[in-house]
């Protein structure tokens, strides 16, 4: 059914309505309503994609002026700014660091959703140009998209609350990644466990069905309250949906763009490349990917807690051939680079 489009779905539905005695007949398109649909539809891949890619090019800017070329930062944390700003670790945050990293997350949600959310907002179009052939449903459409993101900015902001207490309890440290492998261990566990609960499988279901999702809850709306009210109640249920997965920007690193751009990829395949949920065991579910993330969710929990952190590659960082250094590790590098002049300075230690 995920695989169906809008005419096949409502081609179904009207021959349950005729297997049930009433009457329904569909109407097909006519050529200048086709060609509205056409151009409809380019106007919002055009617009979604070019904000996706503004959103994009953002995190790429201040990834880069946060990876300040392998400069030891021991003692402050970088403010995403874009601008290199930089405090103290133990000032408190002020107003200005508050509304950077707010944005900052506003932005990183908007980049992650939108391809995710697409075909909905496809879907709505193409409602709005068949309940209105001759008028402007775009504007409708641009309503929902705002009652949409209003969700994720709610979520942008709760997410700056726990950053902020995070840094204040030392679990997070200056580069915005977890220092605890404990609470990394959990985090993991509690994503892991919540892609098998109920309340996972209806959000996942209300977005993996755009045509269903927008009859079951009225249809196409010509007012901006109601255009606003179906985009916050789609935006509810892809928050269900994602929450989890974007708790997991704690353990990687808020910042680390490969961490974003993973978990960007297994929320838009998981709403979009997988069918309805299946609530079989995992070795007769046509699903497996789903449960070997999971499983692998477990084994990595494990891991962590034995091992620590996973030190993922950033691109972006040129200390270490592109391995994101820890604190030791830095220390390290550090002890060795002094080591090294003093041995070429004095000649008696050299022989030695």
């Amino acid at each position: 059914m995920a695989s169906e489009d809008a005419d096949q779905i409502a081609a179904r539905i009207a021959q349950k309505l005729r297997d049930a005695g009433g009457s329904a007949i569909l109407y097909p398109p006519t050529a200048t309503t086709l060609g509205a649909l056409r151009r409809d539809r380019v106007v919002v891949v055009v617009s979604l994609t070019l904000l996706a890619a503004l959103a994009w090019s953002y995190l790429l800017w201040l990834s880069v002026d946060m990876g300040m070329g392998g400069m030891d930062m021991t003692g402050f944390r970088m403010i995403p700014a874009g601008t290199r700003l930089m405090m103290p670790v133990h000032t408190p945050w002020r107003a200005m660091e508050f509304a950077f990293v707010f944005a900052m997350w506003t932005v990183m949600m908007v980049g992650m959703m939108t391809p995710s959310a697409m075909p909905m907002i496809l879907t709505h179009a193409r409602l709005g140009r068949y309940a209105e052939p001759q008028g402007t449903p775009l504007v409708a459409t641009v309503w929902f998209v705002a009652g949409y993101f209003l969700v994720w900015v709610a979520f942008a902001l709760l997410a700056t609350l726990v950053q902020w207490a995070l840094e204040r309890t030392a679990l997070l440290d200056s580069a915005m990644t977890g220092t605890s492998n404990v609470l990394g261990g959990l985090v993991f566990v509690a994503a892991g466990s919540y892609q098998w609960t109920r309340l996972k499988d209806v959000c996942l279901t209300q977005c993996q069905m755009p045509f269903a999702f927008l009859m079951r809850h009225g249809g196409f709306r010509r007012d901006v309250l109601g255009c606003l009210r179906l985009g916050l109640l789609h935006g509810a249920y892809c928050l269900g949906c994602c929450w989890a997965l974007m708790v997991l920007l704690f353990v990687g690193g808020v910042m680390n763009l490969l961490w974003i751009v993973l978990l960007s990829l297994l929320i838009l395949g998981e709403g979009h490349f997988l069918g309805p949920p299946d609530r079989s065991p995992c070795r007769h579910s046509p699903h497996r990917g789903r449960c070997m993330v999971v499983v692998n969710g477990n084994v990595l929990t494990a891991w962590i807690a034995a091992t620590g952190p996973p030190q993922l590659l950033d691109p972006l960082d040129p200390v270490g051939a592109g391995e994101i250094e820890t604190t030791d590790d830095k220390a390290r590098r550090i002890a060795a680079n002094v080591a090294k002049e003093l041995l070429r300075g004095s000649p008696q230690l050299s022989e030695a």
